[in-house]
């Protein structure tokens, strides 16, 4: 997610917080960067503070409204009258959160606006023998039970959604990971390499040499 936050202090407890909760999220400090993001990245839900440098959070609240993408808004913020929230939700926002917040009740919040969007996507995703919720948090391989590491779980949705297409390690980096990933770091090949080992044999996420990983639809048990 996109989270635009001029206070750095805040920013980055907000990003650290939620990467607890398994929530990748981008910071924006301002909002012509915010803008700038939003037209590079795909985003699932967006995160805005009304008083920023640039373009306002109301502007990009409009922005996102205008561009028909339909990501729910957040609106964080510190206007807290009646008529601040009246004025949120006129211009678009589906949730609105005054500061000072409780982290769990934003992850809460985020949670909620994420399964309201749901309904256009099946809410559990089932091939080669998986079965992955991503509401429950939980991956079943034949019946039994796996557990899975918040990154694990979080490749491994990216996987399952591409269907046995292939994914690239960069894509797998920029959907699992955040924007401050290392784009040189190993972290992906070790993490594909701890998620096919929990996931045991025979194996069922297979590498495409040069290209990336997808998930082999007809496991064979042959060392991939």
């Amino acid at each position: 997610m996109l989270v635009v936050e001029d206070e750095p202090l805040m920013a980055g407890a907000i990003r650290d917080g939620l990467r607890l909760a398994a929530i990748a999220a981008d910071i924006a400090g301002d909002g012509d960067t915010a803008l700038e993001m939003l037209s590079i990245n795909s985003y699932d839900i967006a995160v805005l503070d009304r008083d920023i440098p640039g373009p306002s959070g109301d502007e990009i609240a409009a922005h996102l409204v205008a561009s028909g993408t339909g990501i729910p808004i957040l609106m964080l913020t510190a206007a807290d009258r009646i008529d601040d929230k009246a004025s949120g939700f006129e211009l678009g926002a589906d949730d609105y959160l005054t500061k000072p917040f409780e982290l769990q009740e934003l992850v809460l919040r985020l949670r909620a606006l994420d399964r309201r969007r749901a309904h256009s996507r099946p809410p559990v995703r089932e091939l080669a023998g998986l079965r992955l919720d991503p509401f429950r948090r939980e991956v079943f391989r034949d019946g039994r039970h796996v557990a899975l590491t918040r990154k694990q779980f979080a490749v491994l949705e990216v996987l399952v959604a591409a269907d046995g297409g292939v994914v690239s390690a960069e894509e797998l980096l920029e959907r699992a990971w955040d924007e401050n990933a290392d784009p040189f770091t190993n972290a992906v090949r070790i993490t594909v390499s701890a998620l096919r080992k929990r996931l045991g044999e025979p194996w069922v996420i297979a590498t495409v040499p040069g290209v990336g990983y997808r998930i082999d639809v007809e496991p064979d048990g042959r060392d991939r």
